[in-house]
């Protein structure tokens, strides 16, 4: 996968006297199955979370409160996406190195995955992530 194949994803948004609704549907609003959502909150300032890339899975990554930025990186390019609308999302597909930081205090930020957790999934280290994606090409 290249850089190229990120790119942030408009989601639905229902508005109304009520409130707004925004919602996430498998092979629609998120190009993939969704069989795991995950959140994060309470970062504590500085802190920088991912840090891997994944061998399978597929993410949509949505700061549903406050802001935060994620830097993604095929290898070969790097790009900063700033995310800080609930109606928007990041796709993130796999074998892209990803790390989310610079978030704010009040951030929330949900991840759609597409696949369940496993660990042999994860590549944790950048060094063995750049010669996987070299010896892939």
């Amino acid at each position: 996968m290249k850089i190229l194949d990120c790119r942030m994803v408009d989601l639905p948004q229902v508005v109304d006297s009520k409130g707004n609704v925004v919602f996430v549907e498998e092979n629609k609003t998120a190009p993939f199955d969704i069989k795991r959502v995950f959140y994060m909150f309470n970062t504590p300032s500085g802190i920088t979370r991912g840090g891997h890339a994944h061998k399978l899975l597929h993410q949509l990554i949505v700061a549903v409160a406050g802001s935060l930025d994620v830097v993604v990186d095929d290898g070969a390019t790097k790009k900063q996406f700033h995310l800080d609308s609930p109606h928007q999302g990041l796709y993130v597909p796999p074998w892209i190195w990803n790390e989310l930081l610079n978030f704010s205090k009040d951030a929330i930020c949900v991840v759609f995955a597409s696949e369940h957790y496993s660990a042999d999934d994860y590549i944790k280290s950048y060094e063995s992530f750049q010669k996987m994606k070299t010896a892939s090409h």
